[in-house]
């Protein structure tokens, strides 16, 4: 692992306030703050860093958010991986990302 990895638990949970339910789930705070002082001026648009992500035996490519409601980055968790993964609303799931900017 590298300095660019993290590692940490969090807690899938469903917005529904876009025009298709999607699924995230939030960056501890300690680590969002690590990301942001050490990537944040990295960031492209509305602030995203792109990231690498693993959950279980899943691996993909997306960005992390920033979430002035929620106060931390979010993750977006991808249909297909909830599909294999068999992670539900609630669930809470070990993650490990890598920031790729």
């Amino acid at each position: 692992m590298n300095d660019d990895t993290f590692t940490f638990e969090a807690i899938v949970w469903e917005d529904t306030g876009g025009h298709a339910p999607m699924r995230f789930l939030d960056v501890p705070p300690a680590v969002a703050d690590e990301i942001e002082a050490t990537y944040g001026h990295r960031a492209a648009g509305f602030g995203s860093i792109k990231v690498e992500v693993a959950i279980g035996g899943s691996t993909w490519s997306t960005s992390l958010f920033p979430s002035d409601a929620r106060k931390t980055y979010v993750l977006p968790v991808k249909k297909p991986v909830r599909q294999k993964e068999r992670i539900d609303d609630g669930d809470t799931v070990a993650v490990r990302l890598t920031v790729t900017v």
